[in-house]
Parts: C-alpha cells; structure tokens; sequence
C-alpha cells in the first residue's frame, strides 16, 4: 500500500498542466479594447475646421506651412495655438534661410472677413511671399 501512495505522489509532482488558461489574455485584451476606444477620437489628427466650399480645388501642397483659424478664433501654425501678437514674430521665425515663404491659410467659414484679413496682413508682414488659400471641394448638387 505504501508503493501505491508514492506513484502517485510522483504523478502529481511530475506531471504539468496541458491545457492554457486564456482567461488572464481574455481580460487583457478586453481592457486595452477598451482603452483604445476611448483614446480613439482624441488622436483625432488635423484641427476641426468647416472650410468654404469653392468648384475649384485647392489643397495646401507639401513645401509650405499650413496656418489654420477655428471658428472660435484660434490661430494654429502646424498643430501648435499661437497668440496672434505673436505670430508674425514666429513667422519670421520659421521662414529663416529659406529662399521661398509659402503660407496656406485655412480659415473657418464662419470668421469675420475683417480678422481673416487681419491675420493675411500679419502674414504679409512676416515676409510670405506666397499664400494660398484652402478650400473644401463644392458639393455636387450645390454646382449650377
């Protein structure tokens, strides 16, 4: 009887388990799906801005920097807020050493001409030599 107790003893410690426990990697992975589709829509590229809608089209090509307004009156250059004190000397900052200073300029429907004008003549004053003015494509049924 003793013999028998210590076969067994040696199954148990020698033998290891075959099957995987998937549900530690189930409760991962549910937690980063979740994570991510929180985090989704802040990584939301670009700034949300309701551009005039013109036939032709005009998109900023890759030599120039983009300088966007929001409808609430904020100035990006690239991504970063600037004041609008400030930007002509961050302007002139940017386009050291470069031979051509090309500006596109995307500005919210909404905006008053008068501001939109404002910051053009800031831009002007940088030193732009060339600004270009982005608009959304027209709709096909709002085309006469």
């Amino acid at each position: 009887m003793a013999a028998r107790y210590r076969s067994i003893a040696k199954k148990e410690v020698g033998t290891s388990m075959s099957a995987i426990n998937v549900t530690p990697l189930v409760d991962v992975m549910l937690v980063m799906l979740i994570i991510f589709m929180v985090t989704a829509p802040m990584m939301q590229s670009g700034i949300g801005v309701n551009l005039p809608q013109a036939e032709t089209r005009s998109t900023p090509a890759d030599e120039g920097l983009t300088l966007t307004i929001t409808s609430d009156r904020y100035i990006h250059l690239q991504d970063q807020v600037i004041n609008q004190f400030l930007l002509e000397d961050k302007l002139k900052e940017y386009f050291v050493g470069q031979e051509k200073k090309v500006l596109f300029l995307k500005a919210d429907q909404d905006l008053p001409y008068g501001f939109v004008i404002t910051v053009i003549d800031i831009a002007k004053k940088a030193g732009v030599e060339v600004l270009g003015l982005v608009t959304e494509p027209a709709d096909e049924k709002n085309r006469r």
